[in-house]
């Protein structure tokens, strides 16, 4: 059986405590999302095939009027879990539109690069303010707490190249102005 990364994500947070498929984005919109987006359109359909497939069983858990399903592991949900885990990543990738568009600056001669860099930076310091945010608000412990501190590392790394690059841009284009 062939699961999609999303069924793994469900998978690893049922592997915790049995939850509700709005537990489940809830806790992803705080943690993997900033590495590994999943959206509820994703999350329903694999909880149903998941289920179908026997590994996860859901129990009605109707809460303040509404209809919620709390879903758990099963042994062999648990069993396909930790088969993965023991496993090789088969899978990297990184989608930066910021880069895709520094990678075609040419065709604006390079105009475009500057603001470019600019709105990275910005946009990978507001991803830092709001990964330590959740470091502030509910200490991640354990194997969390490695790729929480990760995502900070990572993203005020790549905010300080965006600065670095965007000088280097500064200076050569100036090193083109004295000797033109």
């Amino acid at each position: 059986m062939e699961l999609s990364p999303t069924a793994y994500v469900i998978l690893g947070m049922l592997g915790w405590r049995p939850m509700s498929g709005y537990e489940i984005k809830s806790i992803v919109d705080k943690s993997t999302r900033f590495f590994w987006a999943v959206s509820y359109g994703q999350i329903y359909p694999e909880l149903r095939r998941l289920s179908k497939e026997g590994l996860i069983e859901g129990k009605a858990s109707p809460q303040g009027g509404r209809k919620r399903n709390v879903y758990r592991l099963t042994p062999a949900g648990r069993k396909e879990l930790r088969a993965w885990l023991r496993s090789a990543p088969q899978v990297y990738e990184l989608r930066d539109e910021g880069l895709l568009k520094l990678f075609f600056a040419a065709a604006t001669d390079g105009r475009s690069a500057p603001a470019t860099l600019e709105a990275m930076r910005r946009g990978h310091e507001r991803i830092v303010d709001q990964l330590q945010l959740v470091e502030a608000e509910s200490p991640p412990v354990g194997f969390p707490s490695l790729i929480l501190s990760h995502g900070i590392e990572l993203h005020q790394w790549i905010a300080a190249w965006c600065e670095r690059a965007g000088r280097a841009l500064e200076d050569e284009a100036a090193a083109r102005r004295r000797t033109a």
